[in-house]
């Protein structure tokens, strides 16, 4: 796939609309083209009724197929990154577990390694810390017992071992000096998270004017909306600007909630997330997330006391519940997996849509929604074409 060629599809998701019947033309790995009638003597691949989707962003991943982020292997990045791409996924975050301090920084540097050293499949686009820096009312798969003091000190470590590739910062906005952490974690281009907290609305409200930019997967692990409390969830569906990540599995959120978020946010806002854990393409069973324990019975995983522990789901089956579920165009939802997540994480310049100039990322599914080809910069990673 070196040379030049022609993407022929009866629909393709532009970032500007749905293009019946379009040509998009591949050339250098990048997109050099979108148009109804292509130039001759440039070879074209026939998709038929196939649609030509952005590849997808997973910004919030443990794990797949029997391998873990907290593994601090090349092996299980290997094996994530082959795993994700079979689902239309061209770029994801390594997201940590709270763990043992060492286990941690074992994962950090290993994400950073595979951030600087490309696996085969879809591109680690940097590490997420989700753990550490929380509190126990809304802790959920998270062991309280390695809960770390919010310091300059931790998260400079964390920072070091990650070699640069740190992007996101889950914490509990209600931690002493949180809102100058914010702060100095945002003058370092770090994104702020607010998770696995009982911050109150005020609180929160507070962490978003210092920086914070979201909410980890929204209404989970976290204060929620009461009528004399709107929480922490209700400040960040309230705030224009934050970002909410979204677990569409119909499990984590009622398809009633899906909706109430899509009405409250901007699409761009809203960003699917997977969350899922070492199961994911695996059979029901007994698992474990950083030092706890986890059942998965019917695809769904819970620790020993009943909490959910991350999921087994794919982005595309999240987007395709979010149609299905909850009613919301599909072209919104495609890009609640791609753009949006592109844009929060600042690499919408060359990621996340079907425009010209951009890298050549796309998933290609058939009419069931079901992912038939994934490809990154002009190069298939799963799937072929003919």
């Amino acid at each position: 796939m070196h040379n030049p060629y022609y993407l022929h599809a009866s629909e393709v998701f532009t970032e500007r609309g749905i293009r019946d019947n379009h040509y998009v033309l591949v050339e250098g790995g990048v997109i050099a083209d979108i148009c109804p009638v292509p130039k001759p003597n440039i070879r074209i691949v026939e998709l038929g009724e196939q649609q030509l989707l952005p590849g997808f962003l997973d910004l919030h991943i443990h794990g797949r197929e029997g391998s873990d982020i907290m593994d601090a292997t090349r092996e299980s990045i290997e094996t994530i990154s082959s795993s994700l791409a079979k689902h239309g996924v061209v770029g994801f975050l390594g997201t940590t577990v709270t763990s043992t301090w060492e286990n941690s920084l074992a994962a950090f540097a290993s994400v950073g390694d595979g951030f600087h050293n490309q696996p085969q499949g879809a591109l680690v686009l940097g590490a997420y810390n989700e753990g550490l820096f929380f509190t126990e009312d809304h802790k959920g798969a998270h062991d309280e017992q390695y809960f770390l003091a919010l310091t300059k000190e931790n998260i400079d470590a964390i920072i070091e071992a990650s070699k640069g590739s740190l992007k996101v910062m889950a914490l509990a906005p209600e931690l002493p000096d949180s809102d100058e952490i914010i702060r100095y974690l945002t003058a370092k281009g770090i994104k702020v998270m607010l998770g696995h907290t009982n911050a109150t609305h005020q609180q929160t409200c507070n962490a978003l004017d210092a920086g914070a930019c979201g909410g980890v997967h929204v209404f989970n692990g976290m204060r929620g909306i009461h009528h004399r409390d709107p929480g922490c969830a209700g400040a960040v569906l309230l705030d224009e600007q934050a970002y909410c990540e979204v677990i569409a599995d119909g499990v984590h959120l009622h398809p009633a909630i899906l909706q109430l978020i899509y009405r409250l946010k901007d699409p761009q806002k809203i960003g699917l997330i997977s969350d899922c854990i070492v199961a994911g393409g695996l059979n029901d069973g007994s698992y474990r997330l950083g030092m706890l324990d986890v059942t998965v019975k019917n695809g769904v995983a819970r620790t020993n006391s009943g909490s959910l522990a991350g999921s087994t789901l794919t982005l595309d089956k999240a987007v395709d519940n979010l149609v299905k579920l909850a009613d919301i165009p599909v072209f919104e939802a495609v890009h609640m997996a791609s753009l949006a997540p592109a844009k929060f994480l600042g690499v919408d310049n060359s990621l996340g849509s079907i425009s010209i100039g951009k890298r050549a990322c796309f998933a290609i599914v058939n009419r069931k929604f079901q992912v038939q080809t994934t490809i990154i910069d002009g190069k298939v990673v799963f799937g072929n074409l003919v």
